[in-house]
């Protein structure tokens, strides 16, 4: 085989960059193969970066010299620490991030790491030669066909794998934000006798941010005198957020069209998030509730989108209008792109070694 390297990296979102990153800085020849080089860091699902179960992690890679830290500092909009009201153990730094600064800001960074080649293909096969017994991985074949050969490959598909997304009764199969799915590669890794499984999750509708009337809302500062993550590029903290509910029309308009809703009439195979419910399910499981919160949090500096946190959904583009109209301050709000969930394959964890190689 041609074109060797030492690791071949399969996918360029967080985990992805960040294991290109790592191996080139250890001295590695790696390549980072990504579906669009314009999906490298980008944030389909939400703008920010850390919260609770995640803001411990970003310290943590920052602390072993990796890359989201810095580039989450770099295209900050807000800083606010979660979880102030409890004990220290449970206060965890987030991030609101600028989507298209933080991606340009990653890809800067990627391009310019020395011992890393990127490009733009999908990966369709691990290649593996016997040792003694033993399957060695020693390439990777992309769909135009080309080999390269490495010495180990991680795979770091995210939610591309065998992806399709889900709006209603329209189904595509596509990856996130109408983005290319990889199609090919799951049939490879089963053919390894790796166990996959298939999961879910979902994204809310994003709004026009000069359609919502804020009087409504409650204004959601950031924290005075956060540092950040890495200490080294002071973070922008002076773009509000607001906090609004929903309520017991929203409710009413939800429970009368789980027939249409994927999540319950049998579309979804995938396993959701637990800590990350969908609007559909806030509403089914926690009926004593008599509102939920939605958190209006803006997409970037240079755009006049916002995201509306806490209410992914699957729903039809319809009801999720109707929903939408039933919130305060949204009455008037135009929907400039529709939630949809997604399902894609995953590997079973119980398949690998605590180091995450394959057993």
């Amino acid at each position: 085989m041609g074109n060797g390297y030492d690791i071949i990296i399969i996918g360029g979102g967080h985990a992805g960059a960040e294991a290109a990153a790592a191996s080139a800085k250890r001295g590695a020849k790696v390549l980072l193969l990504s579906l669009s080089l314009d999906a490298l860091g980008f944030m389909p699902c939400n703008p920010n970066v850390g919260g609770s179960a995640k803001g411990h992690l970003v310290t943590e890679i920052e602390a072993l010299g990796g890359i989201m830290g810095k580039a989450a500092d770099k295209a900050s909009l807000q800083v606010k620490v979660l979880n102030k009201v409890n004990g220290a153990a449970v206060h965890s730094l987030r991030m609101q991030t600028d989507k298209n600064l933080y991606h340009r800001t990653i890809k800067s960074v990627l391009e310019n790491t020395e011992n890393l080649t990127i490009l733009q293909t999908e990966a369709v096969e691990i290649l593996v030669k016997e040792e003694s017994g033993v399957k060695i991985v020693c390439g990777v074949k992309t769909r135009h066909g080309a080999i390269y050969s490495c010495r180990a490959a991680v795979i770091c598909c995210g939610v591309y794998l065998n992806s399709r997304t889900l709006t209603g009764e329209t189904i595509v199969e596509s990856g996130p934000n109408g983005f290319l799915r990889s199609e090919i590669l799951t049939k490879s890794l089963l053919s390894l006798g790796l166990p996959l499984r298939r999961f879910k999750t979902g994204t809310p509708p994003r709004l026009k941010g000069n359609s919502i009337d804020y009087t409504k809302c409650e204004i959601q500062t950031g924290d005075a005198d956060e540092s950040g993550y890495s200490y080294e590029c002071p973070p922008r903290n002076d773009v509000p957020c607001y906090l609004t509910y929903t309520n017991s029309d929203t409710h009413n308009i939800i429970l009368s069209n789980l027939d249409r809703a994927p999540l319950y009439n049998g579309s979804i195979a995938g396993v959701g998030p637990r800590y990350c419910p969908s609007i559909e399910d806030k509403v089914v499981r926690f009926k004593d509730k008599a509102r939920h919160q939605l958190f209006i949090e803006p997409e970037g500096a240079d755009t006049d989108e916002v995201y509306l946190s806490g209410f992914s959904t699957s729903l039809p583009s319809d009801i999720q209008n109707e929903c939408v109209k039933t919130i305060a301050g949204l009455e008037n709000a135009h929907i400039t792109r529709y939630g949809y969930a997604i399902e894609y394959d995953c590997l079973d964890p119980r398949a690998l070694y605590p180091s995450l190689a394959v057993k």
